[in-house]
């Protein structure tokens, strides 16, 4: 398809996106045009898209695993009142597992042990893998070869982050040495692990008062952001 001028290539990624059922990569946004437009020429496209929809309920984001148009996080709780549905709930011990893996990885269990002071169990593990949060990325030389945990794109893409960069920083959350003791440490150096990642929920791990209460007392995890998708 012969594309006129950028504002024909503009409304046409403009409906893909909206159409779309998952995340846009550029590659795919690239066979849009037959490879003819360069993924600078879609970034700009992309920007220009974003300005359009800037002041509406639904904007433009680009997230672990592409772009996606989604709600805004003030209007979702309107939105949330036509399809009420409890959010799913976590464990303190699931929740500080997490962050300790999205902060520090990649991680063994082992690791986690170390900085939270208690056992890991499997179960713990398995339901962030199961959510498609965490995922074994490899194994570290060490005896046994521990397998290494590390975030996903999926975990990204719920949190509606685009890289691991835009977590808030440590100094910005509730946490202390008093109560993950190790997690402001420095990184390990690469010879410390068989792989590094290239690339999790809002500032969420408890205060020195919740912590003083039952470890698996649950959490509500907040509503993901609608998509746009199209009608069936």
């Amino acid at each position: 398809m012969d594309i006129l001028d950028t504002s024909d290539a503009a409304r046409i990624l403009e409906a893909a996106l909206l159409c779309a059922h998952q995340p846009m990569t550029l590659r795919e946004m690239r066979q849009l045009f037959d490879d003819t437009v360069s993924a600078d020429g879609v970034r700009s496209m992309l920007s220009r898209i974003q300005d359009q929809w800037s002041a509406k309920g639904v904007v433009l984001t680009e997230v672990g695993s592409g772009w996606r148009f989604q709600t805004r996080s003030d209007i979702q709780a309107h939105l949330d009142r036509l399809h009420p549905e409890k959010p799913p709930k976590y464990s303190r011990a699931t929740l500080e597992t997490l962050a300790i893996i999205a902060y520090k990885q990649p991680v063994t269990r082992g690791d986690i042990e170390d900085i939270r002071g208690v056992t890991v169990s499997s179960h713990i593990v398995k339901s962030l893998e199961d959510r498609g949060w965490v995922e074994v990325i490899g194994h570290r030389d060490a005896p046994g070869r521990p397998a290494l945990f590390a975030t996903t794109k999926q975990f990204l893409d719920d949190l509606g982050l685009a890289s691991l960069s835009q977590l808030p920083t440590l100094d910005g959350l509730p946490v202390s040495q008093a109560l993950l003791p190790g997690l402001d440490e420095p990184e390990p150096s690469p010879t410390d692990a068989a792989e590094q990642v290239e690339d999790p929920l809002q500032p969420f791990l408890a205060t020195s008062d919740d912590l003083a209460s039952s470890e698996d007392a649950p959490f509500e995890a907040s509503p993901e952001p609608s998509f746009i998708s199209p009608a069936p």
